[in-house]
């Protein structure tokens, strides 16, 4: 009988901190039948993690997180476990290094196979060598063999000799009953204003009549950070408290139309299409864009333009007004109030909450670390998206209970009045219409030139209550110059029009080109899809004008570009 054999000797103490610690995974659906939860940590977002999650406050390592040149001077090896609910689950751990000209296969793959049994692996820097092209730290994935899986993970950095890390802090269990709970979801509770319109939606509910509720944003209203992502999202579990407090049975409805990665530039432009799709008709629509309108060109005028537009609906939809926060603890709400201040609309501040207890030490009042309230740096994770439904609820309590300490009828809605002001910061785009392969209207005439082809490659999101990804602006017009023989690099529009947006697809693909954009016959802007560097939704502001003229437009593929690629997914114009 043979005897155990002999341990092998134990790896030198290193000091570490965590990236992830104990954070839930989900692996969605893909085309392979295997399930991945992608993690990103490109542009910025691992120094991040290093800062919220391991507590790293020296610029010295966490600017060594940049690249993957510093990275490697500073990480010795990678610590991954993951817990899941079958201890034989296989689960391969991937951390991509992004390439400087090939950002997708430019670098180098950290991999390791584990079991979902909790325990460590560990993969040595040493033993995978660095490509050329190899630049700074892209991606984590977790790949399971079976999909829809959840399980608990952990990565943390074990660092070379001269390095140190802070110890780990351990974190208290969440009174989710306490008072500094409740005292920080009421903190969230900017103004109630004209609750008229709220109001009449819960009534509605009570009296056993179809109420929806819809929810338009950005990732988080997406549901990113959720694991999984339909189900633990604010959006699903603010709706679903709606309708255990208010419905009847099945008369609260749901739609959630969030896009990641996108400011309310793009969503007034996707509003009816997403929204009202199939005749809905929202009774209270909640405007999630605190975190995404840096990218709003306009910075406003597009947001004021949403609000104005849902309010301006038939039906008489009550708004809310929801900011959002990311780790840094920042958010664009101070731009954004005046607009609800104006309308005087419902306003829920999530960075007015969470905040100021950031600071606090336990026992001091507060509730909960950052660490468990993000998924990484601009996500909430579950118990974030947790809070952020908390934070909702809180407001239609305190509409309900204002109205029944009255013991009033409901007043007359100021709202019509309210909307006959001068806009705040700007209204222009109040009107604007979706135009895309499938909607063409009478208004305008479209020139395909040899931007023929259909792009099916395009950024998906989990819509309503569903798992699986709906592409983004399927009807779209692709130009494809790496076949060769173009005659016709461009695509012309003849429209009257004031106002007029171009909607394309960006892409870290090398086989992507730019291309020019000129309004009768002079270049106005250049579009590169190269500036975001994923598969993603991007709207930009052609033209504004004061009057609506007759204008040709024409997107042209640049000079040297015209053997890539480009997609037009649409275009938004006010007549």
């Amino acid at each position: 009988m043979e005897g155990p054999k002999a341990p092998m000797d134990p790896q030198k103490r290193r000091p570490f901190f965590y990236i992830m610690r104990e954070k839930e995974v989900f692996g969605a659906k893909q085309i392979d039948g295997k399930g991945v939860s992608f993690i990103y940590q490109n542009d910025g977002r691992l120094m991040n993690s290093a800062l919220i999650v391991g507590n790293i406050t020296d610029n010295k390592i966490l600017n060594l997180l940049k690249t993957t040149e510093g990275f490697r001077k500073l990480v010795h090896s990678i610590g991954v476990s993951v817990e899941s609910d079958c201890r034989e689950d296989s689960i391969e751990f991937v951390f991509q290094m992004y390439g400087k000209k090939d950002v997708y296969g430019g670098g180098s793959l950290l991999k390791v196979k584990l079991k979902g049994d909790g325990a460590e692996s560990r993969i040595n820097l040493s033993d995978i060598e660095r490509t050329e092209d190899e630049f700074e730290p892209g991606q984590i994935r977790f790949v399971f063999e079976v999909p829809e899986k959840i399980a608990r993970a952990s990565v943390r950095f074990y660092l070379n000799d001269g390095y140190r890390a802070p110890e780990v802090a351990e974190e208290a269990e969440i009174d989710f009953t306490s008072k500094d709970y409740q005292a920080m979801i009421e903190r969230s509770l900017i103004q109630t204003g004209n609750a008229v319109r709220t109001m009449k939606a819960i009534k509605k509910a009570r009296a056993g009549e179809e109420v929806t509720l819809a929810y338009i944003g950005g990732s988080i209203t997406q549901g990113a950070g959720a694991v999984p992502i339909n189900k633990e999202c604010y959006a699903f579990k603010s709706y679903q408290a709606f309708a255990s407090k208010y419905g009847t049975g099945d008369n609260v409805h749901y739609v959630k139309a969030g896009v990641g990665g996108t400011p309310s530039e793009l969503g007034m432009l996707r509003f009816e299409r997403d929204i009202l799709r199939d005749g809905i008709q929202p009774d209270i629509v909640i405007v999630e864009f605190a975190v995404n309108d840096e990218g709003d060109e306009t910075k406003g005028k597009c947001y004021e333009s949403l609000v104005k537009k849902i309010l301006l609906l038939p039906n008489n939809p009550a708004v809310i007004l929801l900011f959002a926060v990311f780790a840094s603890d920042w958010n664009l709400q101070e731009r954004l109030f005046p607009v609800g201040r104006h309308y005087d609309l419902p306003m829920v501040s999530v960075l007015n909450a969470v905040t100021p207890q950031f600071q606090m030490k336990h026992g001091e009042g507060r509730v909960l670390s950052k660490n468990q309230f993000f998924y990484d740096v601009f996500h909430p994770s579950n118990v974030g998206h947790t809070i952020m439904a908390d934070c909702l609820t809180n407001l239609f309590c305190v509409v309900e209970k204002m109205f029944y300490d009255n013991k009033d009828e409901l007043a007359v809605d100021p709202t019509f009045s309210l909307l006959l002001q001068k806009a705040v910061i700007g209204d222009e785009f109040t009107k604007v219409k979706l135009i895309d392969k499938r909607i063409n209207y009478d208004i305008c005439k479209i020139t395909s030139g040899d931007f023929t082809e259909t792009d099916r490659e395009l950024q998906c999101v989990e819509m309503d209550e569903n798992l699986e990804g709906t592409p983004q602006f399927p009807y779209n017009w692709m130009y494809d110059g790496t076949k060769g023989g173009k005659q016709r690099p461009y695509l012309e529009v003849e429209i009257k029009a004031k106002a007029f947006f171009l909607i394309f697809k960006d892409s870290g693909a090398l086989d992507v080109g730019k291309v020019d954009i000129y309004v009768d016959g002079r270049v106005i802007r250049t579009a590169d899809p190269h500036q975001n560097g994923w598969i993603h939704c991007n709207a930009i502001l052609v033209f504004n004008e004061a009057e609506s003229k007759e204008h040709i437009i024409r997107v042209q593929m640049s000079e040297g570009d015209e053997e890539k690629k480009f997609t037009i997914l649409g275009f938004g114009y006010v007549e």
